[in-house]
């Protein structure tokens, strides 16, 4: 009688899927003299103030405190050579503010810069070099 050889069962690594495809975004950001003024974050909160009519609404939907908010169209009104949001102080029904027109304009204009940005960037071959670059 012959011995029987018992042949063990080969283990194989699991497949892993593969890994997503990284999520780009390109985002925009004006710099004057060195220092941030114009970019997604500023533009947001000029957007909810015009949409809302109240600094303390955008900035709450923002997750933001008012005091960063206030500080912020502050900054944003005197970089500009225009007021982009003009503010009034409550009184029993509470303050308001709305962006003037030079606010819209400048929102507009950022967006459409941001738009063109967006379409002459080639984003799918920036995507193919982060992956391919991975080691592994």
């Amino acid at each position: 009688m012959r011995a029987r050889r018992y042949s063990l069962p080969v283990m194989r690594k699991p497949r892993t899927p593969p890994e997503p495809a990284p999520a780009l975004r390109l985002t925009l950001r004006v710099d004057v003299n060195g220092k941030a003024t114009l970019g997604p974050g500023k533009i947001r909160l000029l957007e909810l103030i015009g949409e809302h009519g109240s600094i303390t609404a955008a900035c709450r939907i923002m997750g933001m405190s008012y005091r960063r908010g206030w500080a912020l169209v502050e900054n944003l009104n005197a970089t500009f050579a225009e007021r982009l949001v003009a503010a009034r102080t409550g009184g029993v029904g509470g303050g308001s503010a709305a962006l003037t027109p030079h606010g819209t304009r400048i929102v507009r204009a950022y967006r459409a810069v941001e738009a063109h940005a967006a379409a002459a960037a080639d984003l799918d071959a920036l995507r193919v070099c982060l992956t391919a670059s991975k080691p592994g």
